[in-house]
């Protein structure tokens, strides 16, 4: 049997990660590309050899990880650096995403689910799920969302949110949605997910 493969993406503060929790409870297996790929940068992780071969050894901290402040910077000031990083860093995620999609086929899922932030702008994911969930709201949420939880300025998720793809180009890619704005409570998102589920054959 054929597992249905969806993508699962939506802007910082969406509420994505909290969606991709309520699928798993109902039985998909979820793969977090985000999680993957920041274990490739954490000590001893797949991409840190490469990072001090391209960036220099001082982007990697004593404990063996990625300095992601000073990468960040470098990031943010220089477009070809992030293009650089994206070249050593995709590629491992992608070889791990497979290698835990096959485990998931394996043990019979009926549905795996690819949470992936990026997935409508990096333009490779379409060809590689069955449908993309897209969890929207809107942009108001998303800042007191993200200051809320992560401490951050305005100023700062914004800055994340301008190099995101827009609210309208991710609806615009997605076969499905699900409207996450402030005035949803918890157990109606669960419902609607519910709901979901039972389309994707769960």
């Amino acid at each position: 049997m054929q597992a249905l493969r969806v993508g699962l993406t939506g802007g910082i503060g969406s509420g994505k990660s909290t969606v991709a929790g309520l699928l798993a409870a109902c039985g998909a297996a979820v793969i977090d590309a985000d999680a993957i790929s920041r274990q490739t940068t954490t000590p001893g992780g797949a991409a840190i050899g490469l990072i001090a071969q391209q960036f220099g050894a001082d982007f990697v901290t004593a404990e063996g990880a990625l300095d992601r402040e000073r990468m960040r910077q470098l990031v943010f000031s220089d477009p070809q650096a992030k293009k650089r990083l994206e070249a050593i860093v995709h590629p491992l995620v992608a070889q791990e995403t497979g290698r835990q999609a096959a485990q998931a086929l394996q043990s019979g899922h009926a549905c795996i689910v690819f949470d992936v932030p990026l997935l409508v702008e990096s333009g490779r994911w379409r060809q590689q799920v069955d449908q993309v969930l897209v969890v929207d709201c809107d942009e108001e949420t998303q800042i007191s969302r993200v200051m809320t939880r992560s401490g951050w300025s305005r100023e700062m998720v914004l800055q994340v949110m301008a190099g995101q793809a827009s609210r309208s180009q991710r609806l615009a890619a997605a076969d499905v949605s699900i409207n996450n704005d402030g005035d949803l409570s918890l157990p109606a998102l669960q419902a609607l997910v519910r709901e979901l589920a039972q389309r994707f054959g769960l």
